[in-house]
């Protein structure tokens, strides 16, 4: 069990691979540490692919155990359960960047699973999963066209910083995520503070330079410790097959390619893939088979589309390269939400609302990091009828979170913060059309919606999705692609941002990858295309509604003295019950006394403000208040002036003549005036009835 280790500086953190020792019976299997973060990568392929499949299966499945951070899983069976939505995104971020590295027709099943195993808090184990993938897959001998690098890039006083720390993050303007081979960037995703194009472009560069340490070290790893190359060779073009399904469909497929309605062109389609079946693969003596039939039909739509816009022919819907599809916008469509944006780009159309909650109501996250609360959630739904087809309605799939994230990630960035607008906001947007970059549609309606909840934003903000198509040295990139354009595609360049700057990004590659020159063509073209949209969206809604909804809880902030807590909440929370229960009010306090009052009115929430400060007020010497006698005694009568606060009212002080008996002139519950006359230092209260009206 002799280890092979490779290691490096990162940044700030010493990397190092080791193989040889654990998991021997991957084909690939790679443990590697950032510092006392530790990851387990093992890759492992089917030598045999199935005939049934006519796609690349490969699964990535990043995992997190507890232990690795000393800790013990909560709820009822103390065992790691479904994956969280962190697992789920960084599976994704595995997925993106390794799978264009392998061959086209390549159809064995590929497995990696990266698991953390320890983990300093600092730092994130993405980065080193993303490493692990890489390596292990570059010890396996499957036809992986890699190693992959991958680095993460903040930017902190102007200056950008290599694999920053989880401290470091918390004063970074940027978080973002880059993955690329030694000679071109394949994947990027980030979060943004309204940066400028050209920071955002010089920190893929930027992170792409310094990840060639670590392409180099895998490198050094496979011709060490990697595995015999798999005999797997792409199979022989069928040129009989390709002239038949070519003349077959070519002339009326490219007629179709020019129908502008996504559903009529769909069906059009349809129709000639059925008649070539029908010519080709049907009858006694079919020349070819119907699935390889049905593959060449596909080949031809991808050559045709692709054709057409390398060489500026107009698009599939008749635009140019740069115009973006029609945009029509609608706010407070739904009476009872708190606010609500209907958004349609095209036959992309996104229903987006907003909730507004009361601290109680933010999302408790149990991290591997510990437990937070999370105020700003945003969730995205994609039913099937917004594509017109039937299918399974059920939890979010990993598409669906990964969206969500994407357009959180946009709006964040203009997010108020909770000081001031103490709010916990719920965004969801519901996919009802799609036809190309619904994420991005996610973002502009969740813009207005938010906007219109009264929500004050910072800035509205706006997303558009570019996509490439890249033939040798000729390259078009395209400003608000079609479904078919990003499936026929090469690059699928989201970002979203305000007119001051970039508020996220994320690019994937279909291809080898893509140059800093084809980037910044598409920045450039992005940024055009968002300030169109943020035009067309200001027109409706330039700023946040000065009022909210009448159906929004509205909250009052207080501060008392954080001694005076337990008196609020009183014996078994029997004091705040009563409030909350009888003024119809929600109330939250935090420990450093902060007090949160929520109504849908607000005649209940200042009746619950009011019998809080009563509660916690001070007594003040001189002043009057109104107060109910609680007892009689010889020598006087206590009164209640503050709720739990009694003072004594002296014989000689409940009139100005003579009184014999306390009972000649009060009773039990008469509701007096008095006069503080003192406060000893016991807390004692001395109180006075006479000459209180000239008081």
């Amino acid at each position: 069990m002799s280890a092979i280790k490779k290691s490096f500086a990162f940044g700030q953190h010493q990397v190092t691979l080791e193989t040889g020792e654990m998991a021997r019976q991957a084909d690939g299997a790679v443990v590697v540490s950032m510092g006392d973060t530790v990851v387990l990568v093992t890759a492992v392929g089917r030598k045999q692919a199935d005939p049934n499949k006519d796609f690349f299966p490969l699964t990535v499945n990043y995992v997190e155990k507890t232990y690795a951070a000393g800790r013990i899983p909560g709820g009822f069976f103390k065992r790691e359960g479904r994956p969280s939505e962190k697992e789920t995104l960084t599976s994704r971020l595995i997925d993106r960047p390794i799978r264009p590295l392998f061959p086209e027709h390549f159809f064995n099943e590929i497995q990696v699973v990266a698991t953390v195993v320890s983990l300093n808090p600092e730092i994130d184990a993405d980065i080193p999963a993303m490493l692990g993938a890489s390596a292990a897959l570059a010890l396996s001998g499957v036809p992986f066209m890699g190693p992959i690098g991958a680095a993460k890039v903040g930017y902190i006083d102007g200056q950008y910083v290599l694999n920053p720390t989880a401290k470091q993050m918390k004063t970074s303007q940027l978080d973002l995520v880059v993955a690329g081979t030694a000679e071109a960037v394949l994947m990027v995703e980030s979060e943004a503070d309204r940066l400028s194009e050209e920071v955002m472009l010089g920190a893929v560069v930027f992170g792409h330079e310094q990840m060639q340490v670590a392409i180099k070290a895998i490198n050094e790893l496979k011709a060490e410790a990697g595995k015999p190359a798999w005999a797997w060779a792409a199979p022989v073009a069928n040129t009989a097959l390709e002239a038949a399904v070519a003349a077959n469909a070519q002339s009326a497929l490219s007629e179709a390619y020019q129908v502008t309605d996504k559903m009529k062109r769909r069906d059009r389609v349809q129709e000639i893939k059925a008649a070539a079946l029908t010519a080709l693969a049907t009858g006694e003596a079919p020349q070819f088979a119907a699935a390889d039939v049905s593959k060449e039909f596909a080949n031809l739509e991808y050559r045709i589309v692709r054709d057409r816009v390398i060489t500026g022919a107009p698009r599939i819907d008749g635009r140019d390269m740069k115009t973006v599809r029609p945009i029509t916008i609608k706010t407070g469509v739904l009476p009872r939400t708190h606010g609500s944006a209907l958004f349609t780009r095209g036959e992309t159309q996104a229903l987006v609302t907003t909730t507004l909650g009361t601290g109680r109501d933010a999302q408790i996250i149990d991290a591997l990091t510990g437990e937070r609360k999370e105020p700003f959630m945003f969730h995205y739904n994609f039913p099937p009828f917004s594509v017109g087809e039937t299918g399974m309605m059920g939890s979010p799939k990993r598409r669906e979170i990964g969206h969500g994230n994407l357009a959180r990630r946009g709006i964040s960035a203009v997010m108020p913060d909770m000081t001031n607008f103490p709010y916990v906001i719920r965004v969801v947007s519901e996919i009802l059309e799609s036809n190309g970059s619904s994420s991005m549609a996610s973002v502009c309606g969740s813009s207005l919606a938010l906007m219109d909840a009264g929500v004050p934003i910072k800035a509205s903000v706006a997303g558009v999705a570019m996509g490439l198509v890249k033939e040798g040295d000729k390259f078009q990139v395209l400003t608000d692609i079609l479904g078919d354009e990003d499936h026929l595609g090469d690059m699928d360049f989201k970002v979203a941002g305000t007119r001051d700057g970039v508020t996220a990004l994320q690019m994937d590659i279909k291809i080898n990858g893509i140059t800093k020159e084809i980037m910044q063509v598409a920045l450039e073209q992005a940024k055009a295309g968002r300030l169109h949209i943020l035009e067309q969206m200001d027109q409706i809604l330039p700023a946040a509604r000065p009022q909210m909804s009448e159906w929004a809880p509205s909250i009052i902030t207080i501060k008392i003295d954080p001694e005076k807590i337990r008196e609020v909440i009183g014996k078994g929370g029997a004091v705040i019950r009563a409030i909350t229960e009888e003024t119809g009010t929600t109330i939250d306090i935090e420990n450093d006394g902060t007090v949160k009052i929520a109504s849908v009115d607000g005649v209940s929430g200042r009746e619950a403000q009011r019998r809080i400060e009563l509660i916690t007020a001070e007594v003040e010497v001189g002043r009057v208040y109104e107060g109910r006698v609680a007892r009689l005694m010889d020598f006087g009568a206590f009164v209640t002036i503050l709720p739990g606060k009694d003072g004594l009212v002296h014989i000689s002080q409940i009139s100005e003549e003579r009184v014999e008996r306390v009972s000649d002139k009060l009773k039990e519950g008469d509701v007096v005036r008095v006069k503080v006359l003192e406060v000893d230092r016991q807390g004692r209260v001395r109180l006075s009835m006479r000459n209180v009206d000239a008081a």
